[in-house]
């Protein structure tokens, strides 16, 4: 969703604070996590949820896992088959959390106090390579998911 439309995202003019950009549809509902309704939770990110976890698709025939950690601003990449993927191919992979995470985080929240404790400063990000498993082609995407899991459990 985010990659398809970051274009619309950056050429829309934002106002005098560098809000009221073009924000994909949907992007208020995974927010507000009120997306899927089988599993919605209702809780925003930044208040009441501090840790995302994502699985990414590069080209559409390799899977990313990405754990985004909002009070430290930072990305880290799991990335299953390290040589799959550039440095510079990554770069642009990221760029689209790098931006959006921290604009939604400012748009969506609803009062100034929210507000204020983020800015529209671009994320960080950074490639674990130290004990993260690699596996052959064909199965980074239950690798990535798996990876995910074991991740946010402990």
């Amino acid at each position: 969703m985010w990659r398809d439309k970051y274009g619309e995202f950056m050429s829309s003019t934002p106002d005098h604070n560098g809000l009221r950009r073009r924000l994909p549809g949907g992007s208020w509902d995974l927010y507000a996590d009120i997306v899927p309704i089988f599993c919605a939770t209702n809780k925003s990110w930044g208040v009441d949820v501090y840790d995302l976890y994502a699985s990414v698709n590069f080209q559409n025939d390799h899977w990313l896992a990405i754990w985004i950690s909002i009070p430290k601003r930072h990305i880290v990449v799991w990335n299953i088959i390290v040589k799959h993927i550039s440095k510079a191919q990554l770069d642009e992979v990221m760029e689209h959390f790098l931006t959006m995470v921290p604009y939604l985080l400012v748009e969506c929240a609803s009062t100034d106090e929210e507000r204020i404790k983020y800015s529209l400063e671009p994320f960080m990000y950074e490639r674990a390579t130290v004990r993260v498993p690699q596996c052959i082609a064909g199965n980074c995407g239950v690798y990535a998911l798996k990876y995910i899991e074991c991740h946010a459990l402990g």
